[in-house]
């Protein structure tokens, strides 16, 4: 029990670094599969091999039939399944106390940063990358690097829920019989060998089954739950960043160019009518000087490039 305990801290850890689905896993891995482990199949598995009965006196013969029939105990092959399983889970909790550890030496270096000028601050700030991965809770986010690793880790736990699972069905099946028939060395002949209490371990063995494809599904369902959300966000950033374009579309250029000629079309009107009253009040050559100023206007204003 004591190890399973020192498994259950290490795990507890991960549970403040994963998603909502993350924690439900972890809970069906300690509630339905840990502790069913320790506290009913290892009693109900203690008396695999002194119950195993086979009806032949032959030396050797049963422990040879007990091997073929229970290549390995059920109760170690769960034990080993559920430390792989947790493998990856201790593989990404040492991956985020190292993201963390280095984003705090960061945070120290920030701060005393704001002792120095600004020149210097500015240089560190563009020296050292702005811690981006820890919040101000304590708790982290995930993205980048952090979300691959969990993203790998959760491919990780997947292969390995259907290895052992497919294992299990290979080694023996999920069901188990009263009656073992063996055929090996040194038994002369066939021999009839007899389990202790096969409906109540077969009762184990489905329960064990259904917890392992709960958690390959909360896997495969998080994993999903991971890559939609990334591709929302992805979305979402696209149809934040707009583009502004060198050149302008045509229509708006036409827009553009009518506009700019009503204004210079306004623009003319005006000095063709200051003109005018200069010419009622006599002045002539004013006239001339801006009617010559008028027209060299109107034609720099009909040239576009």
């Amino acid at each position: 029990m004591g190890e399973w305990e020192l498994l259950g801290r290490l795990l507890d850890k991960v549970q403040g670094h994963s998603t909502v689905i993350g924690k439900v896993w972890l809970t069906v891995l300690f509630i339905f599969r840990i502790m069913v482990l320790n506290t009913g199949a290892e009693k109900v598995w203690g008396d695999e091999q002194s119950d195993f009965v086979c009806n032949t006196q032959q030396p050797g013969c049963e422990n040879v039939c007990y091997d073929l029939a229970f290549p390995i105990s059920h109760v170690r092959f769960w034990v080993f399944q559920i430390i792989a399983i947790a493998t990856p889970k201790l593989v990404y909790l040492g991956y985020v106390l190292h993201v963390i550890h280095i984003e705090k030496k960061l945070k120290e270096r920030l701060k005393k940063q704001a002792e120095l000028d600004d020149q210097t601050s500015l240089f560190l700030r563009r020296a050292f990358k702005v811690p981006k991965y820890t919040k101000s809770s304590g708790k982290i986010s995930l993205r980048g690097c952090l979300l691959r690793s969990y993203v790998l880790h959760l491919l990780a736990k997947i292969i390995l829920e259907v290895l052992f699972i497919a294992g299990q069905y290979f080694l023996y099946g999920f069901t188990l019989q009263a009656r073992y028939v063996c055929t090996r060395f040194p038994c002369p002949h066939k021999v009839d060998c007899f389990l202790s209490r096969p409906t109540e371990k077969s009762i184990i063995i489905w329960f064990m089954l259904v917890a392992a494809i709960v958690s390959l599904a909360l896997s495969i369902v998080e994993l999903l739950y991971l890559c939609v959300k990334a591709l929302k966000e992805c979305m979402a950033r696209r149809q934040d960043y707009t583009v502004t374009p060198v050149t302008p579309p045509s229509s708006e250029k036409k827009a553009f160019k009518s506009q700019e000629n009503i204004i210079q079309n306004y623009v003319n009107l005006e000095l063709e009518m200051k003109a005018r009253k200069l010419g009622v009040n006599g002045i002539t050559g004013e006239v001339d000087e801006g009617a010559t100023i008028v027209s060299c206007e109107s034609n720099i204003g009909e040239i576009h490039i």
